[in-house]
C-alpha cells in the first residue's frame, strides 16, 4: 500500500464486498470518497464518519486538539446537520505528560460545547509504540431529520459548484509550520504560508451553506485535494463537472509557499475546503451567507451530465495520489537531524 488514503481500486476489491451484515437501517453505506454513512432510526436519521486522531505537538497542544477535532467534525458536517455526538479513543506515546493531555482535550471540549456536541464515550491510554501524531480515532455523529441530509451523491445537472478558500490551504498551513526552517520563503510571506493553518475546518462553513439555499451535495476537500474532491463529487452522482479554474479562490500565500515547497496545490490535502453544488436559484444566497462570516468562496463552475471533471473545457485526471505526502516525507528525512534529542 502506498502512504495515505488508500485507492478507488483497493476499495472496491477488498473492502466493499466485505461490509458485514447487510442492514436494512442502513441507507448510505461505505463509498470511497463518501465521508460520511447513514443509519436512519425510527423517524430520525445518524449521520456517523469515522477519522484519525492527528495530534501535532509542534502547533501547541492546544491547537492541535482544536485541528484535529475540526477534521473529525468536518466530514459529519457536510451532511447539512448539526454535529451533535463524539466518541474518541487515545492510544499516547508513554511519555505524553498529564499536562500535554489536559491542553488537548481542554481544546476539544472548549470546541465541542461551542457546537452543542456531547462527547458520549471513548477510550484514552498510553502505550509503549504509539508515537504522534496518529493517537487514536475519533467518530463524530449528528441526530437529525432525514430530509435534512445533503446526501454526497446529490449532485445534479445544471448546478451550480462553488468553492470555499480553494486549494492547499491544509497542507501549506501545516507543511510551512512544521519546518519552517528548510522552505525558502521571505518571513513575511512564510508567515502568511502558516496562517493559512487557521483557515482549516469547515463545520461553520458546512451549516451555514446548507442553512442558506437548496444545497444538493457538498464534500470536504481532503486528501487527494481539491481536484479530489471535484472528482468523488462527480462519481458520487454519475455526472461531469466543469470547472474554470481562474474562478477557483486562491487565499494569500499559497502559490508562492506550494512553488517554495515543489507541491501540486490542486491534488494536496485541504482540509477546510468545502465544494458545494447547489440549485442556481440558490447560489447567491448561499454565497452571501458564507462570505457575512468572512469565508472566501466562487462559483467556479456547473454540474453536467456525463462523467469526469473538466478544468477549462479540457478532461483532469483523477490522482494518483496526495501531492503533499512526498513534501512531508522529504522534509522531515531533510531535518531529521536537527529534531533528533
Amino acid at each position: 500500500m502506498t502512504t495515505g488514503k488508500i485507492s478507488r481500486e483497493f476499495f472496491e476489491a477488498r473492502i466493499a464486498p466485505r461490509l458485514g451484515a447487510e442492514r436494512d437501517d442502513v441507507s448510505l453505506a461505505p463509498k470511497h470518497g463518501v465521508d460520511f454513512g447513514i443509519v436512519e432510526i425510527g423517524e430520525h436519521a445518524l449521520v456517523t464518519a469515522t477519522d484519525p486522531v492527528s495530534i501535532l505537538p509542534q502547533l501547541g497542544f492546544e491547537r492541535a486538539g482544536e485541528f484535529a477535532i475540526g477534521i473529525v467534525l468536518s466530514d459529519v458536517a457536510v451532511s447539512g446537520l448539526p454535529p451533535t455526538h463524539l466518541t474518541i479513543s487515545f492510544s499516547l506515546p508513554p511519555e505524553t505528560t498529564d499536562d500535554e493531555f489536559d491542553r488537548v482535550w481542554g481544546a476539544i471540549d472548549a470546541e465541542c460545547r461551542d457546537l452543542g456536541i456531547s462527547v458520549v464515550t471513548g477510550h484514552t491510554a498510553r502505550y509503549a509504540g504509539c508515537s504522534f501524531p496518529w493517537v487514536g480515532a475519533a467518530t463524530g455523529m449528528a441526530v437529525g431529520d432525514p430530509d435534512g441530509i445533503v446526501r454526497p451523491d446529490g449532485a445534479r445537472p445544471g448546478d451550480d459548484v462553488l468553492v470555499t478558500k480553494g486549494p492547499a490551504v491544509e497542507a501549506v498551513g501545516l507543511l510551512t509550520t512544521l519546518f519552517p526552517e528548510a522552505i525558502d520563503l521571505q518571513p513575511a510571506a512564510l508567515e502568511t504560508a502558516q496562517s493559512r493553518l487557521d483557515d482549516v475546518g469547515a463545520v461553520r462553513d458546512a451549516l451555514t451553506a446548507a442553512a442558506a439555499g437548496n444545497v444538493t451535495a457538498m464534500h470536504d476537500a481532503t486528501e487527494g485535494g481539491l481536484l479530489g474532491a471535484f472528482h468523488e463529487i462527480a462519481d458520487g452522482a454519475g455526472v461531469r463537472l466543469s470547472i474554470a479554474a481562474e474562478a477557483v479562490p486562491r487565499l494569500e500565500g499559497i502559490d508562492a509557499a506550494c512553488e517554495a515547497l515543489g507541491m501540486d496545490p490542486w491534488r494536496a490535502t485541504t482540509s477546510g475546503t468545502l465544494v458545494i453544488a447547489v440549485d442556481p436559484v440558490d447560489t447567491e444566497p448561499v454565497l452571501s451567507a458564507l462570505r457575512e462570516r468572512g469565508t472566501t468562496v466562487s462559483a467556479v463552475g456547473t454540474v453536467e451530465a456525463g462523467e469526469g471533471v473538466e478544468l477549462d473545457g479540457g478532461p483532469a485526471g483523477r490522482p494518483d495520489g496526495d501531492s503533499s505526502w512526498a513534501v512531508y516525507e522529504r522534509l522531515l528525512e531533510a531535518t531529521a537531524d536537527r529534531r533528533q534529542p
